[in-house]
């Protein structure tokens, strides 16, 4: 049976394009505001910096690497940036040779491992995306494919113990995940939960729940492995993405705007939102 609703939402921020990407990062909620190329950095009062300006429109997505330099994926020219401390953006990881397709998400463990999903071959006539797959790059700067023929690659998590990646799998109403061996590599590829939904971005809690953003259906899920879902947050436009964060790491952050379509996702409409809501667990893992 469907547990209740969370408490009521509460509005953080508005104003924005597509907030996408969300990591909670040193007392701060970042998120990557897409159609601006804008990072956007919210504090819990609702108080907005824009901590850096990259030359991508969309899709591009952030996480850091474990010495807490910052690493922007600019999905559709295949680069992989690193920030360096004195806020020069330098090239980390060239994908262009991988695939021409954009890329779109990435996720760091704690041994530094980056995973980059998206890429893939070219999408059929009048499809919006191909197959898409998953890089690995590791600490030594190797880059090599781990996984192939993901239905549209979206929101990536890995379990704190860095032995599990899942991700979404947003066109087959799916998360599925594998086993991540000593070498970074994948394995044992598996459905974790079949979906009522399309999920876009996740994130993980200490009960070993998934928490997923879903756009057509304007909400945010809780589901245990296999599922079951725990808790449904439903507001009044689509979902993106959600990340755990705030002192305790117990409050959902949900980055929300109104979907009008691929072909209207760059546009001087700013119906982008952050809200929050009490969750019952804390977050864990990556990112």
């Amino acid at each position: 049976m469907q547990k209740p609703s969370a408490p009521q939402t509460r509005l953080v921020t508005e104003g924005l394009a597509f907030g996408e990407s969300p990591r909670w990062h040193d007392g701060r909620l970042w998120l990557c505001n897409w159609g601006t190329g804008e990072i956007v950095a919210v504090d819990a009062g609702g108080n907005s910096e824009i901590v850096l300006t990259v030359p991508a429109v969309l899709p591009y997505s952030i996480d850091w690497l474990p010495d807490g330099r910052l690493l922007v994926i600019s999905g559709r020219e295949g680069l992989l940036l690193r920030q360096e401390p004195d806020g020069s953006l330098v090239t980390h990881a060239d994908l262009r040779g991988l695939s021409k397709s954009p890329w779109n998400e990435i996720v760091v463990d704690g041994r530094g491992n980056i995973y980059i999903n998206g890429g893939g071959p070219a999408p059929a006539p009048g499809q919006h995306f191909g197959p898409g797959t998953v890089v690995l790059i590791t600490p030594d700067g190797a880059i090599r494919q781990v996984a192939e023929n993901i239905a549209f690659a979206n929101g990536m998590a890995i379990t704190p113990d860095n032995r599990t990646l899942i991700i979404a799998e947003s066109h087959a109403n799916r998360l599925t995940a594998f086993d991540i061996v000593a070498d970074g590599s994948l394995a044992n590829r598996r459905v974790w939960a079949d979906l009522d939904g399309f999920p876009d971005g996740i994130c993980l809690d200490a009960e070993g729940a998934v928490w997923y953003a879903d756009v057509p259906n304007k909400h945010c899920v809780r589901v245990r492995e296999g599922g079951e879902v725990l808790q449904t947050v439903t507001i009044d436009r689509g979902c993106f993405a959600c990340m755990l964060g705030g002192a305790d790491r117990k409050t959902l952050f949900i980055v929300a705007a109104e979907w009008r379509g691929f072909e209207h996702m760059v546009s001087e409409a700013r119906t982008g939102q952050v809200l929050s809501v009490e969750a019952p667990a804390p977050g864990v893992g990556w990112p």
